[in-house]
């Protein structure tokens, strides 16, 4: 099914006889999801943006280059670089602004603008009855009684069908410059990416590479800004420093944000979030692999050999302990069919999920078996 707007989207789901997979650009889902291909591409374009009020609204069909091209031609970005892991995971096609929001898509500059739930002001969605649903606006309100803007995004399309979403944005920086720290083992690193974090320098990217012993720490803003910002992290940290700026510095959290050191290599891939001072519990638990530790080691990247259970065990029973999550974002079939993509729910957790859905979905027909 492609319906070409929001009625016929709503149409759609209510004739649903069975369970709907909901299908965006196809870049980003990483669960098994049952049901006839519902695709959401037609609902596309810019419906509104007023760059001097830093607002854009756009359908959820459309494509996330759309948006930010448009963005950038008036000096604006979204706030929460959106990480593209086409390559990391094989696939095509082109990621929807719809598809970003469901999976709440963030990259390394959530540490200090936010998640993307964080700018998201508004959402009209198709529940699983098929009754069109908005909430919030062009200002963050609540007239509900759900704050589902948020509620909406990271819902991975299991409580509705988004059809337009509204967004805050915000300028793009004139100038941003990366510290190199070298030389560190994980406790070390977890120390200094908090000592940063912690200072009123602004820190917009704060990233460990584990293997490679090296932190790297972004800045950005106005170029007089960021040179004094940069001098004084530069005396705060005490350790001896490399730096980078421009393009060379922006590459390198390109490669961070899209996990491109991962790219080409064979293994399985896990997504752990924790607090930024369990990194290097967690990285021991992990062993001697490839890791990249971002959000100041609160969101942790690794890619382990793609055998036996992956470690899912042993991981997943540490954060039992310590709290936090895992997510299989990569592994081979044989792997996802042993070993739950998304991290077991917790009972409480579980009771509310299953009383959400069934506020919204009802009938259980939207991206059935995604998140068991």
């Amino acid at each position: 099914m492609k319906p070409a707007n929001e009625t016929e989207l709503a149409e759609a789901i209510r004739a649903a006889k069975g369970s709907l997979r909901i299908i965006g650009g196809g870049t980003r889902a990483i669960g098994h999801m049952q049901g006839e291909a519902l695709y959401t591409g037609a609902l596309s374009g810019i419906s509104l943006y007023e760059p001097g009020a830093l607002t854009i609204v756009a359908a959820a069909g459309t494509p996330l280059a759309e948006v930010e091209a448009a963005l950038q031609a008036q000096g604006q970005q979204l706030p929460f670089e959106v990480p593209d892991l086409r390559a990391l995971l094989g696939r095509e096609g082109s990621s929807t602004i719809g598809g970003v929001v469901a999976a709440n898509a963030s990259g390394p500059r959530r540490i200090q603008a936010g998640a993307c739930r964080d700018s998201l002001i508004g959402v009209r969605f198709v529940d699983g009855r098929g009754t069109i649903v908005k909430n919030g606006g062009r200002v963050m309100k609540n007239v509900t009684g759900y704050d589902l803007v948020k509620l909406m995004a990271g819902s991975q399309g299991t409580l509705g069908v988004m059809s337009e979403v509204s967004f805050k944005v915000l300028p793009r920086p004139e100038l941003e410059t990366t510290v190199l720290v070298d030389g560190l083992d994980p406790h070390k690193a977890a120390a200094l990416m908090s000592k940063a974090l912690g200072s009123p320098f602004e820190v917009t990217g704060a990233a460990y590479l584990h293997g490679k012993g090296q932190v790297q720490l972004r800045l950005e803003g106005l170029s007089g800004s960021v040179a004094y910002r940069r001098a004084a992290l530069v005396k705060l940290l005490g350790v001896e420093c490399g730096l980078e700026e421009g393009f060379v510095s922006a590459a390198r959290w390109v490669a961070v944000r899209d996990l491109s050191d991962f790219v080409g290599i064979e293994g399985a891939v896990w997504r752990v979030s924790v607090k930024p001072s369990d990194m290097p519990g967690v990285l021991a638990i992990l062993g001697s692999v490839p890791a990249i530790c971002d959000w100041g080691g609160g969101l942790i990247w690794a890619l382990v050999p793609d055998q036996g259970d992956a470690g899912a065990p042993a991981l997943r029973g540490h954060l039992a302990q310590v709290g936090g999550h895992a997510t299989l974002v990569r592994g081979s079939d044989r792997l996802r069919a042993d070993v739950p993509v998304f991290h077991p729910e917790a009972a409480a957790l579980g009771v509310l999920t299953k009383g959400l859905r069934a506020q919204f979905d009802p009938r259980g027909i939207l991206n059935t078996g995604l998140l068991g």
